[in-house]
């Protein structure tokens, strides 16, 4: 087993510039920030929840309209949730739409030009949605559910791009370690989300979403005057000359290529001309390359896990141990320490090995185990804050590498180096199969609730309706009861 050469003495320091660190560190910050926008929408779930529903039931029967005012939404906090549920199933599959579509953009226009177009664009419709509507008072789901459908097209455009840039900087040796560090940039933009959320929910859930919508907004700016897509932007040599110098040792996905003489040539990028030849792959063209619909239909099953820890996690917390909601959002920050440490460790030893897929069956097979301990925790911060971090680092450390190292190396196969335009793509066509696969689990819990919630809804608003009465009617002998009853039943 060869120790891979980004591992021996000096070289790690060695082969990157100055440029790889700016380029790791402005993607790597990027998606942290639309990750962010979105985790703090997961974290004001309770305060939004309490906002769209009545604060206290009317004294009076003979007016039930005025028991909640205009711009509350929904008679009860379980329908609230469910609406909520279902902003977080409609987001999923605008999202996944998105992806496949701006997999195909990304690999055809400037990936700078996509990225900071999403960046900026998504930040002004977390905005509308989160903190004008509040301001102005106006409530309304036909248009919470456009915005945030606007909102999950527009955050599509992140992922493939930052995931391309990438592999245009970094090659095949070390990219476990190095994408496995780097896809840290979700779990870290889930703690920058909570922090940000929980330090001004005081105020207000809106200020929550004007703060990330600001930070989002910022960091598109950025990206778009700082970032280099590739090294050939400044005359620096891609990553195919370095690689054409050394044994291709590292293919954890593809046996080899089959006509490698006719693959050789396509490495030299030392001409202008070599980089007019590059041509992007039609998207059947990138669904039929090797381990793509494989590893495409495998983090579908993951990130509905994955991602219903990421909806629900601080609205579980806040609801079954009955913590408070900032509390809630700086405990669930554990879960995405578990996915950082999984992601950074998996991904050293799949490059110690040489191969990706043994790593990751371990892990979701512990991943079994780590979900029945948590879902035994005891109402205990601390043991559950352990339990969270052994699941995320055996759910979280697989997610990031297929959606990110694994992704890069379906993408720069050998089959393709004629036509290496691909990454963006193939990038997309994974993680939007996975989104699919997050959106179908969360549909699937909304649709038993419906009736249980219209039951629940129903009693509820009786049962409460007679309380309110029994505390007017104390006197009332036992036998005229039950046609007082008769009379609040029949005004439901």
């Amino acid at each position: 087993m060869a120790w891979p050469s980004i591992f021996q003495r000096g070289t790690l320091l060695s082969q990157f510039s100055h440029h790889h660190v700016v380029v790791f560190l402005l993607t790597f910050f990027s998606y942290s920030l639309l990750h962010a926008s979105r985790k703090t929408f997961s974290n004001v779930k309770v305060s939004i929840s309490k906002q769209w529903t009545p604060s206290a039931f009317n004294t009076s029967i003979e007016l039930p309209v005025e028991i909640w005012s205009s711009n509350h939404l929904f008679p009860s906090a379980e329908e609230a949730t469910l609406f909520l549920g279902t902003l977080d199933t409609i987001f999923l599959f605008s999202y996944a739409v998105g992806l496949f579509i701006s997999g195909i953009i990304g690999d055809r226009l400037n990936l700078r030009w996509v990225l900071s177009f999403g960046m900026c664009s998504s930040a002004l419709v977390v905005f509308v949605f989160g903190t004008l509507t509040e301001w102005l008072h106006f409530y309304n789901k036909g248009l919470y559910c456009s915005l945030w459908i606007v909102n999950g097209l527009l955050q599509s455009t992140g992922w493939p791009c930052v995931v391309a840039v990438m592999g245009n900087w970094f090659g095949k040796a070390g990219r476990g370690v190095v994408f496995g560090l780097w896809s840290a940039c979700a779990s870290v933009g889930n703690i920058l989300g909570a922090c940000l959320a929980s330090s001004v929910l005081q105020y207000g859930y809106e200020y929550a979403f004007l703060v990330t919508a600001a930070v989002q907004f910022a960091g598109g700016i950025i990206i778009f005057f700082g970032l280099l897509v590739s090294p050939e932007e400044i005359g620096l040599p891609g990553i195919e000359a370095e690689e054409n110098f050394e044994e291709d040792s590292h293919r954890p996905l593809i046996s080899g290529a089959e006509n490698e003489d006719e693959a050789e040539p396509n490495y030299s990028i030392q001409e202008d001309k070599t980089i007019t030849q590059v041509k992007a792959i039609s998207f059947y063209q990138a669904c039929c390359l090797p381990g793509v619909i494989a590893y495409s239909l495998a983090y579908a099953c993951l990130k509905l896990v994955n991602y219903s820890f990421f909806f629900w996690l601080p609205f579980y917390l806040s609801n079954n141990f009955g913590w408070k909601e900032a509390e809630a959002d700086k405990l669930s920050i554990w879960y995405d320490v578990g996915g950082i440490i999984g992601g950074t460790l998996q991904g050293f030893i799949s490059d110690v090995l040489q191969k990706r897929a043994p790593v990751l069956a371990l892990s979701l097979l512990l991943a079994i185990g780590s979900l029945v301990g948590y879902s035994r925790s005891p109402n205990d911060k601390s043991i559950n804050a352990l339990l969270m971090a052994v699941t995320g680092f055996f759910i979280g450390g697989p997610s990031n590498m297929i959606s990110s190292a694994i992704s890069a190396d379906l993408g720069r196969q050998e089959l393709i180096q004629g036509s290496s335009e691909a990454l963006a793509t193939v990038t997309g066509i994974v993680d939007g199969t996975g989104s699919i696969g997050a959106a179908v689990g969360q549909m699937r819990k909304l649709m038993p609730r419906q009736k249980v919630t219209d039951c629940w809804s129903h009693s509820n608003a009786w049962g409460e309706l007679i309380r309110k009465e029994d505390l007017r009617t104390t006197n009332v002998p036992r036998e005229t009861r039950g046609y007082r009853d008769y009379q609040v039943r029949s005004r439901l």
